[in-house]
């Protein structure tokens, strides 16, 4: 059976959940707005790869139009990483904001 990436860093979250599940129990806020924000994040990689092989199609098809049309793909899934990257930085940001106003910043 061949190695999920997906799965491996569902089971590495869970376990820093579990981990760290004192520290963060009493702000379910937090966790809830990181699960959105993960979810927004797989949504664009999903859509990348549904472009990724329309892309991959269209350049196989040699098709002159198809070609074209690839262009247009390219430009879009640049623009998704471009987003990805941002809200992966906005997650960052705003976690590390919401550890530490919760007084979990730990000396050390």
């Amino acid at each position: 059976m061949a190695n999920n990436p997906r799965n491996n860093a569902n089971k590495k979250l869970k376990h820093h959940r579990n981990q760290d599940s004192d520290d963060f129990d009493g702000n379910p806020e937090a966790w809830a707005t990181l699960d959105k924000n993960f979810k927004q994040v797989q949504s664009v990689l999903d859509r990348n790869r549904m472009l990724i092989q329309q892309v991959n199609d269209n350049h196989q098809s040699k098709n002159p139009d198809n070609m074209v049309k690839n262009v247009a793909l390219i430009q879009e899934l640049n623009g998704n990483i471009s987003k990805v990257v941002s809200l992966y930085s906005d997650m960052s940001s705003n976690f590390s904001t919401s550890f530490h106003n919760n007084g979990h910043h730990k000396e050390g």
